[in-house]
């Protein structure tokens, strides 16, 4: 099954990152988010990536052509110009495909280029810029077993501004909220049957307005609701928190066991 990640936007409400790199390639552990959402995907056996690329691409392209090595030990003989690569360290069985879907693109026509790559299977697709612990086969059966044309994972975000842990009139400390009471949002993590593409209409459109209101006109559109973890990562506090998330040594949404 193929799993699709939108990865062209801007990034502008987290330009102190994304001026020299797409916000997809902005690091969590000395590893960009792109990579953990991948993780999380594989860790359920989805290994086939289409990358819908935009804003600053070529950048995308190069970290996966290098990925290889960088992820080996490698050895070069200097005056022989030879470069052995030791093939003694686990590396990703990922097959990634990357394609270039324009700079101005929205979402839903990203997906709608990569038409003739998903036309004839369920597909799975999802943001650049957002972890959760969400279980990706659970998403799946859940989708079959509704049978709608699409089904978008809801989740309830953290809120807005931290709490305080008070004993009587002292703080005691500073926390991140649990998930808020605030309503279901849209949380990405989709899954879409080739039959969607009957709703993508002419031009350039967003996935939502564009696409997932017909499909939920017509009850085509079914939620997957999921209470636990989920972040986004639009702004330098969400950043930090995730970047705090990562080096507590406990991350939620690493659900994989093996690698950093």
């Amino acid at each position: 099954m193929n799993v699709v990640i939108l990865a062209g936007g801007m990034g502008t409400r987290l330009v102190e990152e994304t001026e020299v790199k797409p916000k997809p390639m902005v690091e969590i552990g000395g590893r960009p988010i792109l990579w953990h959402i991948m993780k999380n995907y594989a860790h359920y056996g989805f290994k086939e990536f289409y990358i819908a690329l935009g804003y600053k691409g070529e950048i995308i392209k190069q970290y996966f052509l290098d990925y290889y090595r960088i992820s080996r030990d490698i050895t070069i003989d200097l005056k022989a110009g030879q470069v052995e690569v030791s093939n003694n360290r686990d590396t990703e069985d990922w097959v990634v495909h990357l394609e270039s879907t324009g700079l101005e693109s929205l979402t839903g026509e990203r997906i709608h280029r990569l038409k003739s790559h998903l036309q004839n299977e369920t597909c799975m697709v999802t943001y650049g810029d957002g972890v959760c612990d969400v279980d990706m086969q659970a998403l799946l059966d859940y989708h079959r077993q509704v049978g709608a044309l699409a089904t978008v994972t809801a989740v309830r975000p953290l809120a807005r501004f931290g709490g305080l842990i008070t004993n009587g009139t002292k703080v005691k400390s500073f926390t991140e909220k649990p998930q808020a009471g605030e309503g279901w949002i849209n949380g990405g993590f989709l899954v879409l049957e080739p039959g969607v593409f009957d709703y993508f209409p002419e031009g350039n459109i967003g996935l939502e307005i564009g696409v997932l209101e017909k499909l939920a006109a017509d009850g085509q559109l079914a939620c997957y609701k999921h209470d636990k973890f989920w972040q986004c990562m639009d702004t330098m506090r969400d950043l930090q928190l995730l970047r705090r998330l990562w080096d507590s040594g406990d991350p939620p949404w690493k659900v994989w066991a093996n690698g950093r």
